[in-house]
């Protein structure tokens, strides 16, 4: 696994910045945001560097760019289940926090924080449903409301990188799972979009009694996380291990 603070598509100009004093400096946020806007379009993810920049806008919070946050935390969806969305988040201001916040408040906040506020949430809503494996659900909260389309629109491949995610945590649980289920879990519509999909993408087999998802079975091939194995333990008891009560039992009370 590579390290945290490693990536191997960051252009040489932000490894400068990151391993340099430039890191604290207002100045490069303006490069950051441009990189995040090119990991956006060329579907690349360097966790590190948008946290130096989350980093940043603490430090100097009047340069907060909302669509870039936003999108930071978009991208860190697409990697789940990381801890990239988390930290993220642990980064933004409180008032942006997922929890529930008094009325005044929130009538204190300016329209433009407001909105801030809701779309982060509403990105976070996203995050629970992912890391709780409520899929179905996820889906159908993505598509529920066209806020969600414009929180992801910049992130180029945002519904097949999640897919594939999806499908990354189901091939560690299952050995074998029905069609009609896992259509609903990867927003798929029809069995051969779903074939296509679980064969050339994945690498798994499917097997079709019928012409119905519920009569179709995909086989996922058995790898070190699905795979059932028995755990034997044995233990190693000596006398010397008694040593201590054994001599107590031998003590004159006081």
């Amino acid at each position: 696994m590579a390290a945290f603070d490693k990536c191997k598509t960051r252009p040489s100009h932000i490894d400068v910045i990151l391993n340099g004093l430039d890191r604290y400096n207002p100045e490069t946020t303006a490069v950051f945001q441009d990189y995040i806007a090119q990991q956006c379009e060329d579907r690349t993810f360097d966790c590190y560097a948008n946290l130096a920049l989350l980093k940043l806008y603490q430090f100097n919070p009047h340069l907060l760019h909302a669509e870039t946050v936003t999108n930071i935390l978009a991208k860190a969806l697409t990697v789940f289940p990381s801890a990239a969305f988390s930290l993220a988040l642990a980064l933004l201001p409180p008032y942006t926090q997922p929890f529930t916040q008094s009325s005044s408040t929130q009538q204190q906040l300016p329209m433009q924080t407001s909105d801030f506020v809701e779309s982060v949430q509403k990105l976070a809503r996203l995050s629970t449903l992912l890391e709780s494996a409520q899929y179905a659900l996820f889906w159908s909260t993505l598509n529920s409301d066209d806020l969600y389309a414009d929180l992801t629109a910049d992130v180029a491949g945002f519904e097949e990188l999640v897919r594939v995610r999806i499908a990354a945590e189901v091939g560690k649980t299952f050995r074998e799972i029905n069609a009609d289920v896992l259509l609903h879990w990867l927003d798929m519509q029809g069995l051969d979009v779903l074939q296509k999909f679980v064969v050339d993408v994945c690498g798994w087999e499917v097997e079709r009694a019928g012409n119905e998802a519920k009569d179709v079975v995909v086989r996922v091939p058995r790898n070190k996380e699905n795979e059932a194995r028995g755990e034997i333990k044995g233990e190693k008891v000596g006398i010397e291990m008694f040593g201590r009560v054994v001599r107590r039992g031998f003590e004159q009370p006081a």
